[in-house]
């Protein structure tokens, strides 16, 4: 979704609905936290935009982007929970690491999902450079953190 051309919190409005009776849980990595807790922010005033209720929203943080998809699991088999956004972000080293994790942590994060039959959203940055990632929580390309709330949104009205 990400280009030099587009940014990434520009979206239609069609499906977006009132979500006022709708509960979330967020799921923030705490590696990168720099970039993470902007993303949280953005997708904390997406979904209130939309009417969810501060109390209807469940935010759990991990140590990394690898522990992501079990805590998103833990969320997500919980009931009365909705929905669950995935936050994290993971930039490019020196060695292939990058790699292992990023491709470890997507395919988690869609399982979960299959598996609880409800969204659980990849809100994840896979950058090269923190310019990047910084670019993608705030900066030119908008907020990561945005996009996954009206994921979440429309997907849970689906």
């Amino acid at each position: 979704m990400a280009t030099h051309l587009k940014n990434l919190s520009e979206y239609s409005q069609i499906n977006v609905a009132d979500v006022s009776h709708r509960r979330f849980g967020i799921v923030v990595a705490e590696w990168n936290s720099e970039v993470t807790e902007i993303l949280l922010k953005g997708a904390l005033e997406t979904l209130q935009k939309y009417g969810a209720q501060s109390e209807n929203i469940v935010i759990k943080r991990v140590p990394g982007s690898f522990e992501l998809p079990l805590a998103s699991q833990k969320l997500a088999q919980i009931p009365t929970i909705d929905a669950v956004i995935a936050i994290g972000c993971l930039i490019q080293g020196e060695t292939r690491h990058f790699n292992f994790i990023a491709q470890a942590v997507a395919e988690g994060i869609m399982q979960v999902g299959l598996k609880c039959n409800k969204p659980v959203v990849f809100g994840v940055l896979t950058t090269n450079n923190l310019e990047q990632a910084l670019e993608r929580a705030g900066g030119k390309y908008g907020n990561k953190g945005e996009e996954a709330a009206i994921t979440a949104i429309k997907m849970i009205n689906i």
